[in-house]
């Protein structure tokens, strides 16, 4: 009789067995255990031609230049050959729209209003740019007497005065063409008194390169020219009857490589050099330039980019606050630049306005000598300051610093958010601004560097005003210059046949490098909501299957639910363009997981993958890194060093 022995020693083993594994997950909805974040949206897009006629800007050719879908990636990523998708997809909804001759009246009208004569400001009759273009051989037309607009009042006046059925909620694109009118005054945009915060000086004021022909992206709580009672907006004006201007360099109508890189720089020329028989680019390419514009500097750049890091920082373990670790190595002799030049507290309140967790900041001044000054001086030069190591010489300052990361950690939040910052005197000067920099093995961002000098304080800057910029790209900002085009499958900075995404400078973005503010635009704000919005829900995925492998899976699921109901709403919110509340339920969604993981034991650690250093090893990661993405240079040759 041992066939009953049998069946119990097997029914033991397989209740032991039951009693270890979790029981099979509820099906969820949303929760995707180990997936991607999977975020879906269609992106409404409005653009409006005030001034243009369907017969010059021919509607159906327009639109078939424009992307039916968009998936940010990685950008960091792509110098290692890694393909990473963020988890969002986007399709659009165009929309387009022509003004009627009533519109165009009150608007050119009300641009006449606000309109002041040049010489009334500064002096000049043109600005230095208007009248190169005057110089040029085969030019249509002379600019005359030129005027200034200030360019907030007018994105408030496009905002006040929406064409019927366009609503100014939704990302809106105002092409705008004034010349040809009566009424038809040459004009410039300005945007004056937002001084740099450490040196004072106004940049929109006192350069010439900051007269401008678009503008658009201003939040509701702009300190300087916020929006007030009209909520959220989503509005960028691109007028090609404005200027011409240097920012775009679309006065030079006469040399084809005008940054000097063997290029030919496509530019788009002012308006009337399309619209006058025998200019410069025939009247049938505007359309195609526009569509150029829209897909390549609006939807790409400002509306739906991709991020340059992960905005996951310290996966699996995303940070719940965050401390801004100040550390100057003072090197410029009778000056304490990070006293002088350095503003703490409005590097956080401008960081925390965009990305919507608590932080806060500390400083450290650092002795400028021994292996810490070797390392900067042969970086200077790019010579190696770790030869047996597999890094060039570019990345001293990070293998310097990541080796010697504990005497500058010090606390006060989940995550230190590392800033070294190097004050020297102009022989030692670096020619960057600053640098947002990775970890030279997978595109994770690592650490900011911010140089200041005499020579960089002379043409305007402190360190604050780049530490914001700096660490916009650290949690996964791009410059409004240079992006992705994922259609396309190409990453391009404003050069050769992207010179034209300059363009894309123009908004109150301080990810530009306009310098007319300091604060993060309203796409800014929409763009971090997503970004962070896929990063916890990517993490939530992956804890997630960590959980439910786990033996107590069981004691989980109830906050697995939550999260799954969570994320629902999440994408709910996505799917309804309300980017705060997307952040919102996705890091509650985050949140319910690692209480779930608490609840099984299951261990969530935060990767130190951004400061770690390889060892001396030959050979190495050979990064393919795009300078123009996360480099920010001044001096001879940089668009922010022109006059």
């Amino acid at each position: 009789m041992r066939l009953p022995l049998l069946v119990a020693v097997l029914v033991g083993i397989v209740l032991t067995f039951t009693s270890v594994t979790p029981a099979a997950p509820p099906p969820f909805a949303h929760l995707d255990p180990g997936g991607p974040a999977n975020l879906v949206e269609q992106v409404p897009v409005q653009f409006v031609f005030v001034g243009y006629e369907p017969g010059q800007v021919n509607q159906a050719a327009f639109l078939a230049q424009l992307p039916t879908q968009y998936k940010p990636v990685i950008r960091s990523r792509l110098w290692y050959g890694i393909v990473e998708l963020l988890g969002i997809h986007y399709t659009f909804n165009y929309q387009v729209t022509y003004t009627t001759a009533a519109y165009e009246n009150a608007l050119f009208a009300a641009l006449g209003a606000m309109a002041v004569p040049e010489s009334v400001v500064d002096g000049r009759t043109r600005t230095v740019f208007q009248d190169l273009y005057n110089t040029q051989a085969g030019r249509r037309r002379d600019v005359g007497v030129n005027y200034f607009i200030d360019a907030p009042t007018v994105e408030k006046w496009l905002i006040d005065h929406p064409p019927s059925g366009v609503d100014t909620r939704r990302n809106t694109v105002f092409f705008i063409n004034w010349w040809g009118r009566g009424d038809f005054r040459d004009h410039t945009y300005i945007k004056f008194d937002e001084p740099d915060p450490d040196t004072g000086y106004d940049f929109g004021r006192n350069r010439q390169t900051r007269k401008i022909i678009g503008w658009g992206g201003t939040t509701p709580d702009d300190e300087e020219t916020g929006l007030g009672g009209l909520g959220v907006r989503r509005v960028w004006f691109h007028d090609l009857s404005a200027g011409p201007e240097s920012w775009t360099d679309n006065w030079d109508i006469t040399n084809a490589d005008v940054d000097g890189d063997g290029l030919a720089d496509y530019r788009l020329p002012p308006v009337w050099e399309y619209l006058i028989a025998g200019g410069h680019r025939p009247a049938s390419a505007l359309t195609g330039d526009l569509a150029k514009v829209a897909r390549y500097v609006a939807i790409n750049l400002l509306f739906t980019p991709s991020p340059l890091y992960p905005p996951a920082i310290t996966p699996n373990r995303l940070p719940a606050s965050i401390n801004l670790d100040l550390n100057t190595y003072e090197g410029w002799r009778g000056v304490n630049a990070s006293e002088q030049y350095q503003t703490p507290a409005l590097l956080v309140q401008e960081i925390s306005e965009v990305h919507r967790i608590p932080y806060n900041v500390d400083e450290e001044d650092l002795t400028f000598d021994g292996e810490a000054r070797n390392c900067y001086t042969l970086w200077l030069n790019e010579n190696e300051c770790y030869p047996a190591r597999p890094y060039p010489g570019f990345a001293n300052l990070f293998v310097y610093n990541a080796l010697n990361i504990a005497s500058t950690w010090d606390g006060g939040a989940e995550y230190e958010a590392m800033f070294y910052n190097y004050a020297t005197a102009d022989n030692r000067a670096s020619g960057f601004l600053g640098y947002a920099d990775d970890n030279w093995i997978d595109g994770t961002q690592s650490f900011t560097f911010n140089f200041v000098s005499p020579g960089v304080v002379a043409v305007g800057y402190g360190l604050t005003t780049t530490q914001i910029h700096e660490y916009g790209h650290h949690f996964g900002m791009s410059h409004p210059h240079d992006g992705y085009d994922y259609q396309a499958n190409v990453d391009y900075g404003p050069e050769g046949a992207y010179y034209f995404a300059w363009a894309g400078d123009e908004v109150n973005s301080m990810m530009s490098y306009i310098d007319l503010n300091w604060d993060y635009s309203q796409f800014d704000r929409d763009n971090a909501n997503r970004f962070q919005a896929a990063a916890y829900i990517r993490n939530a995925n992956v804890i997630a299957a960590n959980i439910l492998a786990s033996p107590n899976a069981g004691l989980a699921m109830a906050d697995l639910q939550q999260a799954d109901n969570a994320i629902g709403q999440a994408k709910a919110a996505m799917a309804n363009h309300n980017y705060v509340a997307t952040f919102d339920y996705a890091k509650r969604a985050y949140e319910f997981v690692r209480v779930g993981a608490i609840r099984a034991g299951v261990q969530v650690v935060a990767s130190s993958n951004g400061w770690t250093v390889l060892p001396a090893v030959h050979g190495g990661k050979n990064a393919r890194k795009k300078a123009y993405s996360y480099q920010d240079r001044y001096g001879p040759g940089t668009h922010r060093s022109r006059p």
